[in-house]
């Protein structure tokens, strides 16, 4: 059999916009050679046969001449791969006991990748981890509660029978959740394995610390953060926001910083659920006054205190929190005396109806990775009132404002005042914004933004790792010629 080499079309690039001066041309690092792989190196052909492809880096020519490199070539549908794979989740905390934006996000990964065929591992806390979920295998390990926020379980998950199951799991990828402990067990495994690891960086831990601890440690954790997504293969970021903030802060390559893009449950959170139950519910008693909803975790780093100005200027309102956390004992104490409820934690349909009910939601956190609970009241139906900050402004563009919902200059009390007190008196507005959020909600599902992580992004971080270790193997490939001359050549897809 002859050498043949398989070199696909880089007209395109799907995770890079070049200038229009610039031309595409594949370099090929390696391709298959027949002969024989010699015996003092069989004992390295022992991966999958997915890594046993060509390597083709696509770059871009430069005005001036030469060539920088870009990433993976563009794959159309008919070339991604769909072969089923195994796919260890390290997630922390756990997405099935800690109620928080990702519970949802992983919830439906895991679903939606066991319904197109793969074996799904979930590795995480141990504390109400059920024995399995939509047939994957859930690995609980021992925790310890976060020191400054005891809610939040923490796991290295590096004991011997973790590392054990794993092994014995045979992943082809690994996909951790970041920035946390485990993830440092993840990528701790992932290089005992020689697999490639996937960082999907989930909690903007810098932004958190000022309020939970001392500012000075801000500098500390972007480096660790710089440590943990430099050595993964792709970085995945829930809004074009924090990638922004990411590539900034060059806490890894630009090109391996990817968007997993949002999703939300529209049949679950639907204005179909509206009830005035809910409603004199959440009014305590008064269900014809305005009635400002927020829902989530009641913690520092949300800045409700804010609301409290909010109320001050518009006494004709009432406002419900839907949720719980570590500092609503505080907010009970700031908000006495005012038309305030909390509700404590609802789940299932009281959480569909409390969205429904309302007349406005209000977020003013500056710390969202995306904001679930936004895309949530948006497909309630539900006018959005929010801070332009994290990764709000993914879920509701300039070209969206007063269309689909309203952002406000974080901490301007006046701009958030000027947009939510025409909402609240003006019903025909609230239903015009609230039909168009839906709508805008539709759009979005489970499945598809499942699909590109697995075909695509998954696909990439393989590219990467594979060509990572065809530069790590170039002093194995010279010292292979000086003592093999009339042996092949050693490629990527061998190790």
């Amino acid at each position: 059999m002859s050498n043949t080499t398989t070199t696909l079309s880089l007209n395109l690039n799907p995770y890079f916009v070049n200038n229009t001066s610039r031309t595409t041309k594949p370099i090929i690092i390696s391709s298959f050679k027949t002969k024989p792989m010699s015996s003092n190196l069989k004992f390295l052909h022992k991966k999958p046969n997915f890594l046993r492809t060509p390597i083709i880096v696509s770059c871009t020519k430069k005005d001036g001449g030469g060539y920088e490199e870009s990433g993976p070539p563009l794959q159309v549908e008919s070339e991604v791969s769909t072969k089923p794979r195994r796919i260890a989740l390290f997630v922390e905390p756990s997405p099935f006991a800690y109620v928080s934006g990702y519970k949802n996000r992983f919830q439906n990964f895991i679903k939606y990748l066991r319904e197109m065929g793969d074996e799904v591992m979930v590795v995480t806390t141990h504390e109400g981890v059920p024995q399995e979920f939509h047939g994957a295998k859930i690995i609980g390990s021992r925790s310890f509660p976060c020191p400054w926020y005891q809610n939040v379980p923490l796991s290295l998950a590096l004991s011997p029978r973790i590392i054990n199951e794993v092994k014995q799991f045979k992943p082809d990828i690994i996909h951790a959740s970041s920035p946390g402990i485990m993830v440092f067990g993840a990528l701790a495994i992932a290089k005992m394995l020689c697999v490639p690891i996937v960082m999907s960086y989930h909690t903007h831990v810098p932004v958190y610390i000022p309020r939970y601890t001392f500012s000075w440690l801000v500098k500390p954790m972007w480096l660790v953060i710089k440590f943990l997504h430099r050595a993964a293969d792709l970085t995945l970021v829930p809004s074009a926001g924090i990638a922004k903030e990411l590539r900034q802060a060059r806490v890894t390559a630009a090109n391996k910083i990817r968007l997993w893009n949002k999703g939300v449950d529209s049949e679950s959170f639907h204005p179909k659920f509206r009830s005035h139950e809910m409603r004199v519910r959440l009014t305590n008693g008064e269900p014809d006054r305005p009635l400002i909803v927020h829902v989530g975790r009641l913690g520092v780093e949300k800045s409700l205190d804010f609301l409290r100005s909010v109320m001050e200027k518009i006494p004709e309102a009432r406002i419900a929190f839907v949720g719980d956390g570590p500092h609503r004992e505080d907010l009970e104490k700031l908000f006495e005396g005012m038309p305030v409820v909390f509700t404590g934690m609802l789940q299932g349909e009281e959480l569909s109806q409390a969205y429904a009910s309302g007349d406005v939601f209000i977020t003013p956190s500056e710390s969202e990775t995306l904001g679930f609970v936004v895309l949530e009241a948006m497909s309630s139906g539900l006018p959005v009132i929010a801070a332009r900050a994290g990764g709000i402004p993914d879920i509701i563009p300039e070209e969206q404002e007063g269309k689909t919902g309203y952002l406000y200059t974080p901490g301007d009390l006046d701009d958030c005042l000027n947009k939510i007190i025409p909402l609240l008196h003006d019903a025909e507005l609230r239903e015009n914004i609230g039909q168009a959020a839906r709508a805008e909600m539709e759009k979005f599902g489970w499945r598809a933004a499942t699909k590109l992580i697995r075909n695509q992004q998954y696909n990439a971080a393989i590219w990467f790792w594979r060509k990572k270790r065809a530069q790590l193997l170039k002093p194995v490939q010279w010292m292979s010629k000086m003592f093999f001359p009339t042996q092949r050549t050693l490629m990527a897809g061998d190790l």
